[in-house]
């Protein structure tokens, strides 16, 4: 597995002449980073004498955080295997008219769920976003540029990721399919720009 790898073997295996691991396993992982910086800045923050009730709010964005980070790693691979499905898809024979339907109906599938992968991972980005705005003034503030590297990363993961979507609706023909990952794309780097603006404007005040 991916995930699994070391730092240095994945990089590797991106700079590799094969096209998977790509784009859209590069943007999980930068999501889950993204995902585990925030972990530990809400770690960082748990002096309660210092921060009173806050420190609740902060263990379970700390919690939420995690969940986030073992979802978007799991993307890694999910990926890259939806890639490979693709790839296997289109080779598919042709020959009869029985063959093209049935390569055409895999075809479909395969790049649903091609489009599918990194929308969860853009879905998971932002939400990762949106944690680190509820964050951001409350915790230590000297993990301060650990969560603002959170946020460039999880910004990362989430355009990277919509990126993705987007190259993959190429391949789908239903056009109802189409306008709904358009619509979701689009609303979703929309309101990852205005969360990742507001999150260096907060962030930046503190260092």
């Amino acid at each position: 597995m991916l995930k699994e790898l070391s730092v240095e073997e994945f990089i590797r295996e991106v700079a590799s002449s094969s096209p998977a691991p790509g784009g859209g396993s590069v943007a999980a992982l930068a999501g889950a980073q993204g995902a585990g910086l925030l972990s530990m800045y809400c770690n960082l923050s748990q002096n309660r004498e210092k921060l009173g009730e806050i420190v609740d709010m902060l263990q379970h964005s700390g919690e939420e955080a995690r969940f986030l980070m073992n979802k978007l790693a799991e993307a890694i691979d999910e990926d890259t295997v939806a890639f490979n499905q693709v790839m296997e898809a289109y080779r598919l024979p042709k020959k009869s008219t029985e063959e093209k339907a049935e390569r055409i109906m895999a075809i479909q599938a395969a790049a649903l769920n091609a489009a599918n992968v990194p929308m969860q991972t853009a879905r998971g980005s932002l939400r990762v976003l949106s944690i680190v705005n509820e964050v951001a003034s409350k915790g230590n503030p000297a993990a301060i540029t650990d969560l603002g590297v959170a946020n460039l990363q999880a910004m990362a993961g989430l355009t990277g990721a919509c990126y993705n979507v987007r190259i993959n609706l190429d391949m789908i023909s239903d056009k109802n399919v189409l306008e709904k990952f358009k619509l979701e794309t689009d609303e979703i780097l929309k309101q990852g720009r205005d969360l990742f603006d507001k999150n260096c404007s907060l962030i930046e005040k503190i260092i």
